[in-house]
């Protein structure tokens, strides 16, 4: 395991990670910079943070040397991976811009204009559901403009959809995947909530939420096909967990730094503040689960992105899309990194290791044993 990829602050902190190892996936704590082998008393990241103290719960772990740590996996097993879309002014009016063009990235440009035109920057500091924002609604479907994904953007109700199903994101250093189909895409930066079956915001992490922009630019409908495909959706490095020196606070207020590296030469480095966001996250996991909608073992949610890549890459007005080989690169100061390799998802591994595959480890070994 590359502990560079940790926050330089890690030795002062918790942290849950997964490990790859020859017998099955490890389940490893870390705290204060010692390594505890989690997973003969949980057996999984999530049984471990659903208990009623997983700090205390450390305690319960063996030691375990760093050295002795293999590659990293996706930090979450059983969590439902689900994600927030248009929760940033920019991401929002970006997908509006989609829409509009019907996917093709030719017409972006113009239509960005005419947005622009229209709206000016009405919508940053709007407050989703209030009567501000109703006006600007009703003014926006008089000139025409309105959209599914103002309506969601500036709304009550904010859009929350499943991302993958449990134990397919890929972590930290793994491939991830562009379908074929695909001629308009990008990252999408992200911090991603782990939160317990009670609903308890336990900690953060970095994630990609991959997405294929002129696939859901044809249709909303087609969310799942632009967002669900192999390796699509990155997590990593770790899970930091909130303690006395790190809260949802720090999460807010942070910065998220994003490189994108292509084999053609091409360079792109942006930042987004992750506190930008239109609600807030106690907002959005209220949305979530409660009495309407429970997870019983948890979910992994991705906050929305402030990042939408408008960079030519290629002709002027054609915008942004990943090319295979791309190396994209998210990091917080607080959060650590989260590094992949662009591939089409059929040269991605497949995924192969589901839910079936991991109790079966876990049965070989013996565990858990509480």
């Amino acid at each position: 395991m590359d502990m560079t990829v940790l926050p330089a602050d890690w030795r002062q902190g918790h942290f849950a990670l997964r490990t790859d190892s020859a017998d099955g996936p490890m389940v490893v704590a870390l705290q204060y910079g010692a390594a505890f082998d989690m997973t003969p008393n949980f057996g999984t990241v999530s049984a471990w943070l659903n208990d009623p103290d997983p700090l205390r719960a450390i305690s319960l772990g063996a030691p375990v040397a760093l050295g002795a740590l293999g590659p990293l996996l996706a930090p979450c097993d059983l969590q439902a991976a689900k994600a927030c879309g248009v929760t940033y002014v920019r991401s929002m009016l970006e997908r509006v811009i989609e829409e509009r063009c019907h996917g093709d990235p030719a017409r972006a440009e113009a239509v960005r204009g005419q947005l622009r035109a229209v709206i000016g920057d009405d919508l940053a500091a709007l407050v989703p559901g209030s009567p501000a924002a109703m006006a600007v609604k009703e003014r926006l479907q008089a000139l025409g403009w309105w959209s599914q994904y103002l309506e969601v953007g500036i709304g009550p109700d904010v859009e929350i959809f499943t991302k993958t199903q449990p134990m397919a994101s890929v972590g930290h250093g793994a491939a991830i995947g562009i379908h074929p189909m695909s001629r308009w895409n990008n990252p999408e930066p992200e911090a991603v909530l782990a939160i317990s079956a009670a609903g308890r915001i336990l900690g953060a992490a970095l994630g990609n939420d991959v997405n294929l922009r002129d696939v859901e630019g044809r249709s909303a409908l087609l969310l799942g096909r632009a967002k669900d495909n192999n390796a699509a959706s990155a997590i990593g490095p770790a899970i930091r967990l909130f303690d006395a020196g790190f809260s949802l606070a720090d999460v807010m207020a942070g910065t998220t730094q994003l490189s994108i590296v292509g084999e053609d030469g091409f360079r792109l480095e942006e930042s987004g503040a992750v506190g930008a966001i239109a609600r807030s996250p106690a907002e959005i996991v209220a949305q979530l689960m409660g009495p309407h909608h429970q997870y019983p073992d948890g979910a992994m949610l991705f906050l929305g992105t402030p990042f939408s890549p408008s960079k030519d890459r290629g002709a002027p007005g054609m915008g942004f899309t990943h090319k295979v080989g791309d190396v994209v690169t998210i990091s917080s100061e607080r959060l650590g990194t989260l590094s992949n390799t662009v591939r089409l998802t059929s040269d991605c591994p497949p995924w192969t290791f589901g839910t079936g595959a991991l109790f079966a480890s876990l049965a070989r070994r013996g565990y858990p044993r509480r």
